[in-house]
């Protein structure tokens, strides 16, 4: 019965930020009716990445009047003890980090001199105001891409419909084509848009590696006139 009503109340987005008011017409919509119901029995039936309290996580972090930097991810991690909500992020007590993660932490140590840390946990990047979104929130274990096309693209282009609409300076990091397909929607002349490749192994020697994005970012909310993201994950 407690597994049930977690389910039911984080399903129906109990969000207590200013996400609640921004976001409250896609809960009445009937898409999102259909993808509760099928989270939900999901849930019920088998194994989900992430907890089902952890799925609005990176709103839960990061208020929509916090934003400054924007990192869209695809599905969540869809191995035990990886998915918390963050995009790229890990819990802190897997010890294993994923290779694109790996590849994020050669790149700030790189462009930044960021020490690699012992662990995957990016809660602080929420924290500073960096939205960590994946287009897709919730996967079947071990089964990537398996909740896709159920309604979760259509809630979270509402979240960046949201973001575009800031009025003030904010930074997207599209890093892969499904990530940058969402350029289409940004069209707002305050914020910036920077493109990599996906820091997976299979594509991030084809331009990733050597972006510099990191820098880059800061560099441009210190011209705005705010502070900088501090994007060095402490050892635990």
């Amino acid at each position: 019965m407690q597994r049930k009503i977690v389910i039911e109340t984080t399903i129906m987005a109990m969000l207590t930020n200013d996400w609640a008011v921004a976001l409250a017409g896609e809960f009445k919509k009937p898409y999102y009716k259909d993808l509760y119901n099928f989270v939900r029995a999901e849930y019920a039936t088998r194994t989900i990445y992430p907890p089902a309290d952890d799925i609005f996580n990176a709103l839960h972090y990061t208020p929509l009047s916090e934003v400054k930097v924007v990192i869209l991810g695809q599905d969540p991690y869809h191995n035990v003890n990886q998915a918390h909500g963050l995009c790229f992020s890990v819990l802190p007590s897997q010890p294993e980090l994923p290779p694109s993660l790996q590849n994020i932490y050669k790149e700030l140590e790189s462009d930044l001199g960021c020490k690699v840390p012992n662990n995957g946990y990016l809660e602080k990047w929420a924290k500073q105001g960096v939205l960590m979104l994946n287009t897709v929130l919730t996967v079947r274990e071990h089964q990537a891409n398996s909740h896709q096309n159920k309604g979760w693209e259509q809630f979270t282009d509402a979240i960046i419909r949201e973001v575009n609409k800031i009025d003030r300076p904010v930074v997207y990091l599209l890093w892969g084509r499904p990530a940058q397909s969402k350029a289409a929607m940004l069209d707002n002349p305050k914020h910036l848009i920077l493109k990599a490749p996906h820091p997976s192994p299979l594509s991030a020697y084809r331009g990733f590696f050597g972006c510099k994005h990191f820098s880059q970012t800061n560099d441009f909310l210190v011209s705005k006139g705010l502070e900088a993201i501090d994007w060095q994950i402490e050892d635990i």
